[in-house]
């Protein structure tokens, strides 16, 4: 018998059931399901939390990163074949948004504390081809640090934040504008509120932030056919607009979201404090940022054989993620790559449950723990 599930939507979504029926009551009432008021806010509110000018609402995250890739060629800042170093042990998706632009993914080893793109190696990847950096601050940790601010600055290069985990997070030091909210710390960023999120809709959405205006509405016109207005097509675009139900469904729970990531740390704090078995590795948690949390991983050894062991004592673990991108079919052309540190740590991290659990619950989980 399960007593601690990795994850249940309908647990995370049940205190807020009544507020989340009455805002899709509204809207189906409404009778304005695309491009309406609730986006209008949404996308307020979220430039607010991410402390950027600009803020587009889109069908998902990985068209989030797409459009701006798009946008950035489309103001001639970007061209196809251009390299963008991007973090080797990141989701596919990363990878995915920057080779459907025609540009050229750059993998780049992850550092073994963070977990993020190691940018002591920034410098050594850079050529002349090389116009942008998408740091991806995994699993709540933010990717953000004085090094990679003095390199983009030194190679002119744009960088594009794969914020899809680290909603609500905040860096070690300030972004580009000032702020040190994840999402406002480059040129633009994506966020992903795939339901699985700290804040996660009831289907598929995602989001663009920026203080570049051309940039916002370049993208706004792209997700919209290619159209700065109606039966005008300026580009040759997409359909990637977000609907009105999931615009609304999110700003209830985006009121929330602060509490969620709260109660998160909460749980990782407990985890830190009580898991004592040397043969799992326990992430770093960083005093100078805030970390929210999107995945509690630990790393070990047998990993298959101490997941079995945790859900015979009830405790349901997940893997994110066991394949790195270099590895996937579609990437084959990058399976000669040597990325030992992202091999290994694809080999080795486990995901605890966290988003449905007590610290109480936490404690009882780590005692399963130190006995393995």
């Amino acid at each position: 018998m399960v007593k601690y599930p990795f994850l249940s939507l309908s647990r995370s979504n049940e205190p807020l059931s009544a507020e989340l029926k009455r805002v899709a009551c509204e809207v189906i009432e409404s009778g304005r399901y695309l491009k309406g008021e609730q986006t209008a806010l949404l996308e307020r509110e979220l430039s607010s939390l991410c402390e950027s000018d600009y803020c587009v609402a889109v069908s998902n995250g990985l068209d989030a990163l797409r459009l701006i890739l798009r946008g950035y060629k489309e103001l001639n800042m970007l061209h196809d074949g251009d390299r963008v170093i991007v973090a080797a042990n990141t989701y596919v998706a990363s990878v995915l948004a920057i080779s459907d632009c025609g540009l050229q993914p750059v993998l780049c080893e992850p550092a073994e504390d963070t977990l993020n793109l190691d940018t002591s190696r920034l410098e050594e990847l850079i050529t002349p081809d090389t116009r942008a950096v998408m740091p991806v601050h995994l699993y709540g940790t933010p990717c953000w640090d004085e090094r990679l601010i003095d390199i983009a600055r030194r190679h002119n290069l744009l960088v594009i934040e794969d914020n899809a985990q680290a909603i609500g997070a905040r860096a070690g030091v300030a972004g580009f504008g000032g702020g040190r909210v994840t999402g406002g710390l480059g040129h633009a960023a994506a966020l992903s509120f795939y339901p699985t999120k700290n804040l996660g809709a009831l289907g598929d959405a995602g989001a663009i932030v920026t203080c570049d205006k051309a940039l916002a509405d370049v993208v706004r016109a792209i997700a919209n056919y290619g159209s700065d207005y109606r039966y005008h097509n300026i580009y040759q675009g997409l359909n990637c607009r977000i609907d009105e139900l999931q615009a609304a469904l999110l700003r209830v729970k985006l009121r929330h979201l602060s509490e969620e990531n709260e109660h998160r740390r909460a749980v990782a704090l407990a985890y830190d404090k009580s898991i004592t078995n040397g043969a799992v590795t326990r992430p770093v948690i960083f005093e100078d940022m805030e970390q929210v949390w999107h995945q509690y991983v630990v790393q070990v050894d047998e990993r298959e054989r101490f997941r079995r062991y945790l859900l015979e004592h009830g405790i349901e673990t997940d893997v994110h993620y066991a394949t790195p991108p270099h590895r996937q079919p579609c990437y084959r052309r990058f399976s000669g790559m040597e990325l030992p540190i992202t091999e290994r740590i694809a080999d080795r991290v486990v995901s605890l449950p966290i988003a449905n659990i007590t610290p109480h619950d936490a404690v009882e989980i780590a005692s399963v723990i130190n006995k393995y």
